[in-house]
This record gives C-alpha cells, structure tokens and sequence, in this order.
C-alpha cells in the first residue's frame, strides 16, 4: 500500500501527518510506503491513499485516488480511526 500525505508546500503540515501515519502503522503491525507531498506533486503520482488537511479539499478535486481529510491535525485519535476506518474497509 502506498499513502501520500499532502500539505500545502510538502514540508510541515505533511510530514507531521507523516510521522503520525507512520506511528499509526507500526502499532498496527501494517506495512506502507507513506510520502509527504505538496498538493501539486501529489496530482501527478499514483497511490493508494492521500491524506490531507481538510482545507485542501478544493486543492485535490480530480485526484483519482481515495482520499482521508483531516479536520484537526494535531488529533492523532481523528487521524487514526479515520485511517483504520479506511483500511479495515479495504480487506
């Protein structure tokens, strides 16, 4: 599986949001290739998943890939039963 996280500039926002997914994984014994990405580079790849900033909605329409949005990034409890919610769907 391979997750894009995606902020505005791919520095801040989506590598915190990385690191949280990466922890998130590990815990759960799930393995994943998880980048941080601006939302324009994240246009142009092929994933799995983008997680993102819920204010980046607008940014990604038209992105064929399934999508997480993230209301509060600093609530690692959102981020994580979203992103258990999405995969317990995939199996």
């Amino acid at each position: 599986m391979e997750i894009i996280t995606v902020c505005g500039m791919g520095f801040g926002t989506s590598l915190m949001l990385k690191m949280t997914v990466d922890d998130i994984l590990a815990k759960e014994g799930i393995k994943a290739e998880v980048s941080a990405l601006d939302a324009g580079s994240a246009k142009g790849r092929t994933a799995d998943l983008i997680m993102a900033s819920a204010d980046l909605e607008s940014a990604l329409e038209g992105v064929e890939i399934d999508k997480i949005y993230i209301h509060n990034l600093t609530d690692d409890d959102e981020i994580e039963k979203k992103l258990l919610s999405y995969l317990n769907q995939k199996e």
